[in-house]
């Protein structure tokens, strides 16, 4: 087992499941520090680029590691892509972040084999190849938190690999039922 370090990390997530976002960051307590966006800290409904600049500058450029919790609907949110997209990049001022993603139990696909249509696009693009980028794991239960960070620690050596981030960034949510398959 590696020696606990503790990674800057942002947290991505659909409103919804933020529940399970508090439960996270509780659950991780001291073991990492949580660089996500909160209720209130960017206006949902202000201008696109803006929004987008404020995600990338004030919140995970100096983060080390993406958590994307996928729900239900996650992979339709467009706040969730534009946040997976920031990680990716690889700039002089935001270097880029590993990435993982944890099925909620609130996931149709919770405790089997996830299909790559019910997950964030960008987070699934990364999934794939002989060496992938990114991994998806499941919501631990019971809980344990030396599991997570563990996690956190290969996504975070993996940051510096091959990622997949040319997909059109998304304009809107995208609309219709969540995928049931």
């Amino acid at each position: 087992m590696v020696a606990t370090r503790i990674h800057k990390t942002f947290v991505s997530f659909h409103h919804e499941d933020e529940y399970y976002k508090n439960i996270f960051c509780r659950m991780m307590g001291n073991s990492i520090v949580d660089k996500s966006v909160d209720d209130g800290d960017i206006d949902p409904y202000g201008n696109t680029e803006t929004i987008r600049q404020k995600i990338r500058d004030d919140f995970s450029a100096d983060a080390t590691v993406t958590v994307a919790l996928v729900g239900t609907c996650t992979w339709q949110r467009k706040h969730v892509d534009w946040e997976i997209g920031s990680s990716l990049r690889n700039t002089k001022r935001n270097a880029r972040c590993g990435l993982l993603g944890i099925l909620l139990p609130t996931h149709p696909d919770f405790e089997q084999e996830y299909s790559l249509y019910r997950v964030p696009p960008r987070l699934a693009d990364n999934c794939g190849g002989a060496v992938p980028f990114a991994h998806i794991y499941h919501w631990p239960d019971p809980w344990n938190t030396s599991s997570v960070q563990q996690w956190i620690h290969w996504a975070f050596q993996r940051r510096m690999q091959h990622v997949y981030n040319s997909r059109p960034q998304f304009g809107r949510n995208r609309s219709g039922p969540c995928r049931a398959g």
